[in-house]
C-alpha cells in the first residue's frame, strides 16, 4: 500500500502477464493487449473487512480499497448510487424459472452502466493531468464520458454511428461534447476518431484501450456480492459487445475470492449477443479462445452488442470458460417481446440489451443450460427510455 492509501501495485498485460512499468497515463500493453490493474490483495484483506462497509455511503466509491484512485479529493462524481436488484416474479413464472432479478443500471447518472467506468477513468485521468478525451461509442459511453468530462473540466469528442439512439447523441451535445456521426458501427467510429483527432494532446477512451474503465465496471460485481450477503447468484446474463463489464465482474469475483470474502462458488457468466451480431457466441460454440474473424454482416437494433470483434475477446472467453459459463444469441423479435412482457408483467422497463438478457435467460431454461431453481441475475444496462427508437 502506498502512503496515500492506494493498494495498486502495478499494471499487467492481459496476454503475457508482463508488468507494465511505463509512466501513466496508461493505454495498452507493450504487446498491444488490454492492461489490468493489480492490487496488493493481502494488504486489502488486512485493511478492510465486509463489516467496515456498513457505515459507508451507499455508492460504488464505498469499495475504495479495490479501486485505483489515489486521493478522495480528486473523485469525479455525479451522485452515483448502488443500483437495485429488482425481482421479476412474473417473468420468472412465464419463462419457467424460479428466481430472476434485474440489476437495474438505469438508475446511474446518464441512465446507464457506462457511468461506472467513466467515473473511475475520469477520476484517474484528471489526477494524471489529462485535459482532452475521445471515444468511439454506440451511444451510452459517449454521453457518460461527456457528462463526467464536463464535471472534470475536460474537452470531450464523441464518435457515434449515424443511427445511434438520438437521446444519447443529444445528451452528449448537451454536456458540451463535440459529436461526430459516422456511417457504420463502432469499428468505423474508432477509425474516424483516429483520422479526425489531432496527433497529440488527447487520450483514447476506447473500450479496454485504457485500464480504468474495467475497474469502474468491476463495481457491479462488488455490489452484487455485497447485496447477496457475499454470496453470489448461480448465473449472470450480461449483454456483451466490448465485454468490459463481464471482464470487470469476473475480476472482482476473483479478487473477493482471493481475500476470502465470498461464501460458496462463483457464478456462471453468460455472454448475451444477437443472432445479427454474435462473434463471441460463434467463438464459444467452436471452442475457441478468441474471435477469429470479425462478424461480417451486422443486423440488429440492439446497439450495445454491435461489436464485430471485441478488443478484449480473449478476456471474455477466459471468463466464460473459467466460470463454466456459455454464450447465447437471441434475435430482435425475442428482444422486443421480452421488453413488452417485462413491462406488463413486472412493471420494469428494460432497455433492449436488458431485454436480450431476459430472452437469453428464457432460452437457457428451455434448453436446460441452466436449472429452473438457479438464482439468476440479468443486467439491465440502461434505462429503457434510452434505447427505444
Amino acid at each position: 500500500m502506498s502512503d496515500n492509501g492506494c493498494f495498486v501495485t502495478h499494471m499487467e498485460c492481459s496476454d503475457t502477464g508482463q508488468r507494465h512499468d511505463a509512466p501513466p497515463p496508461y493505454g495498452v500493453s507493450a504487446a498491444a493487449a488490454p492492461l489490468l490493474v493489480r492490487y496488493d490483495l493481502e494488504a486489502i484483506a488486512a485493511a478492510v473487512k465486509p463489516a467496515d462497509l456498513l457505515g459507508r455511503v451507499g455508492n460504488f466509491w464505498r469499495y475504495r480499497e479495490f479501486l485505483p484512485y489515489a486521493d478522495a479529493a480528486n473523485i469525479v462524481s455525479l451522485g452515483e448510487v448502488t443500483t437495485p436488484l429488482v425481482p421479476l416474479p412474473g417473468m420468472a413464472a412465464r419463462l419457467g424459472g424460479t428466481t430472476v432479478f434485474a440489476k437495474d443500471e438505469g438508475r446511474l447518472p446518464t441512465g446507464s452502466f457506462k457511468a461506472r467506468g467513466m467515473a473511475i477513468a475520469m477520476t484517474m485521468l484528471q489526477e494524471l493531468g489529462v485535459t482532452s478525451v475521445a471515444v468511439p461509442t454506440a451511444g451510452n459511453a459517449g454521453s457518460a464520458m461527456a457528462a463526467y468530462g464536463a464535471r472534470a473540466g475536460m474537452k470531450a469528442s464523441v464518435f457515434v454511428p449515424s443511427d445511434a439512439p438520438d437521446v444519447t447523441v443529444r445528451e452528449a451535445e448537451l454536456h458540451g461534447a463535440r459529436v461526430h456521426k459516422v456511417d457504420g458501427i463502432i469499428d468505423a467510429c474508432a477509425q474516424a476518431m483516429i483520422e479526425t483527432m489531432p496527433d497529440d494532446g488527447w487520450f483514447d477512451m476506447s473500450t479496454l484501450r485504457e485500464p480504468y474503465r474495467i475497474e469502474g465496471k468491476k463495481t457491479m460485481g462488488l455490489e452484487l456480492a455485497e447485496q447477496g450477503g457475499w454470496e453470489l447468484p448461480d448465473v449472470i446474463f450480461y449483454p456483451t459487445g466490448g465485454g468490459t463489464g463481464l471482464i470487470g465482474m469476473w475480476k472482482a469475483f476473483e479478487e473477493l475470492q482471493t481475500i476470502g470474502w465470498l461464501k460458496g462458488s462463483l457464478p456462471r457468466m453468460v455472454a448475451v449477443q444477437s443472432t445479427g451480431c454474435g462473434p463471441i457466441v460463434e467463438a464459444f460454440d467452436a471452442g475457441l479462445n478468441e474471435v477469429e474473424l470479425p462478424w461480417a454482416n451486422v443486423d440488429t437494433r440492439v446497439h450495445g452488442v454491435r461489436v464485430r470483434k471485441a478488443f478484449g475477446d480473449k478476456l471474455i472467453m477466459r471468463a466464460l470458460y473459467e466460470s463454466d459459463g456459455f454464450a447465447v444469441a437471441v434475435d430482435d423479435t425475442e428482444v422486443d417481446e421480452m421488453q413488452v412482457e417485462a413491462a406488463r408483467r413486472d412493471g420494469v422497463h428494460l432497455c433492449l440489451e436488458g431485454a436480450a438478457c431476459l430472452a437469453a435467460y428464457g432460452r437457457s431454461l428451455e434448453d436446460e443450460r441452466i436449472g429452473r431453481s438457479d438464482r439468476a441475475v440479468i443486467f439491465n444496462s440502461a434505462s429503457g427510455l434510452k434505447s427505444d427508437i
